[in-house]
């Protein structure tokens, strides 16, 4: 028990160390895995077709009891067929393909349909949105990896984007259901709020944040027994980001966050109905590597959408009812961005973690190949 106090202290030490040099972002920078869908006035009837992909492979060498070892090794393709009616508003439609490898055919083939209108700092879409991690969402409220498992989000969102202020509202529509089917509806949904509150980009930052997600399953016109599940996540806190005149370290950065738990269901199905959480993230942003050193402090802490890593239940096969009311993880990642010609970026990533309650070491390695291109096919003439 001693130990495990120490480590905490010099753990906290540590991060406060970094947090008083004015320490990177705490939400990982995932602008390689990012698809924004450009408007403006250069594209006016035009017709595109824009293709983007991914090539990953991730290894988790993780042996805890709260989420097993596995690796992600596959690709995904989406070509869609964009048309600009106007410099406002952008119509496409496409196809998504997921190979993983070491399988036979294709794990998924989707097809992508999205309405993209902006008015001034207002956005609007309707199909399938700029979700996953676009959202900006912290790891204990939205995991990193449904990037590589569950990509693509369909529903409604409204974005207003200022230099001040980042806001993201959106639906997924997870599962549709009809009258006599054998499984219930999902939905999802949430809130993600960044605002300004002083400083510049040149040389620091200081932000309020604020998180919300919500999922929901049940309905009425299905078969299945099984009682509704309303579950509520929220985060917020502080981040500060101060760049620095050093050739070798370009920035530093903090990030601490509060996060909280809750079950509004009817009837109760998990072990937990409410929880907490403490995120706590600094890191330096240096030429060869940007570093993060993460903190999590988790009580009874649930979240449908959010990493596995950070809750309170088990998604082992191995031990599936298995639960550790009390989570302490430490986290180092070392995160290196390389743009390669053609819009290419290569990403790997190198994630030590320890877990200070049951003493284990674990780490994750990956690999990342994100690419985006866009061709014109044609311009439609004006009547």
């Amino acid at each position: 028990m001693e130990k495990r106090r120490a480590a905490t202290i010099l753990i906290l030490t540590v991060v406060a160390w970094l947090g008083s040099a004015q320490a990177g972002w705490a939400q990982l920078d995932n602008r390689a895995f990012y698809n924004r869908l450009p408007l403006g006035p250069g594209y006016e009837r035009q017709i595109r077709l824009d293709v983007h992909g991914l090539l990953f492979n991730k290894d988790n060498e993780y042996f805890n009891k709260i989420d097993p070892g596995l690796t992600y090794f596959g690709a995904q393709l989406a070509p869609r067929l964009v048309y600009f009616p106007a410099a406002n508003l952008r119509l496409e439609a496409g196809i998504f393909l997921q190979r993983d490898y070491g399988t036979r055919g294709l794990r998924q083939v989707r097809p992508l349909f999205t309405l993209k209108y902006a008015n001034g700092p207002h956005r609007l879409l309707f199909g399938n949105i700029e979700g996953n991690l676009q959202h900006g969402y912290i790891e204990p409220m939205y995991d990193f990896e449904r990037v590589l498992t569950d990509r693509l989000e369909e529903g409604l969102q409204y974005q207003y984007l200022t230099d001040n202020t980042f806001l993201d509202a959106w639906v997924n529509w997870r599962r549709q259901q009809y009258r006599f089917s054998n499984y219930q509806e999902e939905v999802a949904g949430g809130l993600s709020v960044e605002r300004r509150l002083a400083g510049d980009s040149a040389r620091w930052l200081l932000k309020l944040p604020f998180q919300f997600t919500a999922t929901h399953r049940g309905g009425q016109l299905d078969t299945v027994d099984r009682p509704l599940q309303t579950l509520f996540n929220l985060a917020t806190g502080l981040r500060v980001r101060k760049a620095l005149a050093s050739r070798f370290v370009q920035a530093a950065h903090f990030d601490g966050y509060v996060t909280y738990f809750h079950d509004y269901s009817f009837t109760y199905e998990l072990p937990y109905k409410r929880g907490t959480g403490l995120y706590l993230n600094a890191g330096l942003d240096t030429q060869l590597s940007n570093l993060q050193l993460a903190y999590w402090q988790g009580s009874g802490y649930i979240s449908p959408i959010g990493g596995r890593l950070y809750q309170s239940v088990s998604v082992s096969v191995a031990d599936p009812n298995y639960v550790e009311k009390s989570r302490q993880l430490l986290i180092l990642r070392a995160i290196k961005d390389y743009k390669l010609p053609g819009n290419v970026v290569l990403t790997t990533r190198f994630e030590p973690l320890y877990d200070l309650n049951n003493g284990l070491f674990d780490f994750s390695f990956a690999l990342y190949l994100n690419f985006s291109q866009s061709f014109l096919l044609g311009t439609v003439r004006a009547e």
